[in-house]
């Protein structure tokens, strides 16, 4: 597992989404690192970490195992987890079913994982969202469009899903070009979607049994996300049995820690800071 880290003193985990890298919170990290040991991580299958092969290898639980893991080869029993998209469905997990890993929870546009596989099926508007998802469970086919003309697509997407268009620069579309380059790197992104949002998952009767969140959970929400509806958010103190508060960001897209750094970064620090 490839990780960057900078500073001292508890840790402090970052956990990225798609399509994305530890490059992601270049803006938090400095921020964050003068109060914490941060970390900032590729997820498995990410940019430098490794790639197994296989849908199966990228289900859920693998993939908070990976975090787990990771606290440990660090030195630690325990750390402060911030997650961002499928990131964010990675800490979520780590918090259900490791709360003793887990001594606060930093969410950012990524509902917990109850929520979002009850609501979306029974939403037309989070169904049209989500148009992609099932698009990525057809073999081969997404690879292949989203690597077409230099990566196209994805750059196209990126840039379209923010509301500040300037925050994203040729130089960063550049740099998260190589990432996805990586042998494998796009197949195993698109193995999230398939082990663990297939539709056999999504319109299942029955879910996975979260435990509830024990950990002090603080939300940053993006209001104009183009993915995922602000309904997926609603009443997510149901699923956590500790302090609980939630931040929205009225002019922001999916990628708040992009669009808002310097406020993401703020209520991060106030969070963690409180008792």
């Amino acid at each position: 597992m490839h990780y960057v880290t900078q500073g001292k003193g508890k840790l402090l985990l970052l956990l990225h989404g798609f399509p994305d890298f530890w490059y992601v919170w270049r803006f938090q990290i400095p921020e964050l690192a003068k109060h914490f040991r941060v970390v900032a991580l590729d997820l498995r299958g990410y940019n430098e970490t490794d790639k197994p092969e296989g849908v199966d290898k990228y289900r859920l639980h693998l993939l908070a195992g990976d975090i787990l893991g990771l606290i440990h080869a660090l030195g630690e029993k325990r750390a402060i987890i911030v997650g961002h998209d499928w990131g964010g469905v990675v800490a979520w997990s780590l918090a259900a079913f490791s709360p003793e890993a887990t001594e606060k929870l930093v969410i950012l546009n990524a509902p917990h994982p109850t929520a979002y596989t009850t609501r979306t099926k029974g939403s037309l508007r989070q169904l049209q969202k989500s148009w992609y998802v099932f698009f990525f469970q057809t073999a081969d086919i997404p690879e292949e469009v989203l690597s077409r003309d230099n990566y196209f697509f994805l750059k196209n997407m990126l840039r379209r899903s923010l509301v500040k268009k300037d925050v994203l620069t040729d130089e960063d579309l550049k740099v998260q070009s190589e990432a996805w380059s990586k042998p494998r790197a796009l197949t195993a992104a698109m193995n999230y979607y398939r082990a663990n949002m297939n539709p056999a998952i999504l319109f299942s009767e029955r879910t996975i049994a979260f435990p509830k969140i024990r950990s002090p959970t603080l939300v940053i929400w993006g209001e104009q996300d183009v993915a995922l509806s602000k309904d997926l958010i609603v009443d997510t103190d149901e699923f956590v049995d500790a302090p609980y508060s939630i931040k929205y960001l009225p002019s922001c897209g999916h990628w708040v820690q992009l669009e808002e750094p310097e406020l993401v970064s703020k209520y991060i620090l106030e969070f963690l800071k409180n008792p």
